[in-house]
């Protein structure tokens, strides 16, 4: 064979001594560029989502009673606290009174007031109660007590010039019948206590 044929199939390792760095370099640079990137990966403050999951307050973000989150309950066995009539306007006739909207006359219009001011604090009231044309009974809203759809009505009559009187709120029949029961008992108990006559 020549020598020309020779160089072409000879390797770039001649010795013995350049045989063991390569086999030694072959194992060593994917070991060190392996543990450079776990170093790499590991050694930063995460900012990924989940990286602060463990943190006390965290923990105890995620634990808290729902209670804490700004809900606010209601004792449905607890005595109904009456809204004024300014409360039941921005919560319910506001929607259509304060823009007049499907005809409803909006509240401070003295115009579009008056006819209905005609016909009287009970005809008013009756319409708002009971619904007129586009409007639903109570305004839509079925939560409302009569008391306070009156006060409702009372309110924007009188910032659209009328001069009708709040509406007084009746004595509660539960509480009349809660003082009746008290009283009866009472009367029980002290009769219980006085001595038999002999």
């Amino acid at each position: 064979m020549s020598d020309a044929q020779n160089e072409e199939h000879q390797s770039a390792i001649k010795t013995p001594k350049q045989l063991i760095i390569a086999v030694a370099a072959g194992f060593l640079v994917p070991i060190i560029c392996i543990v450079l990137l776990v170093q790499y990966v590991t050694a930063g403050k995460k900012v990924g989502a989940g990286s602060e999951g463990q943190t006390p307050e965290a923990i105890a973000a995620r634990i808290q009673p729902v209670a804490d989150a700004g809900f606010t309950f209601k004792d449905v066995n607890a005595p109904k606290q009456l809204l004024s009539g300014e409360e039941v306007f921005k919560s319910t006739c506001a929607a259509c009174h304060a823009a007049g909207v499907a005809g409803a006359p909006k509240v401070g219009d003295a115009g579009a007031w008056g006819p209905r001011l005609a016909d009287g604090y009970d005809k008013v009231v009756g319409y708002a109660l009971h619904g007129l044309r586009a409007m639903p009974a109570k305004g839509g809203n079925p939560d409302l007590d009569d008391i306070e759809v009156a006060r409702a009505v009372v309110y924007m009559a009188n910032q659209s010039g009328g001069k009708f009187k709040e509406p007084e709120v009746p004595a509660a029949p539960a509480a009349a019948a809660g003082a009746s029961a008290s009283t009866a008992a009472t009367a029980a108990a002290s009769a219980a206590s006085e001595p038999v006559a002999k």
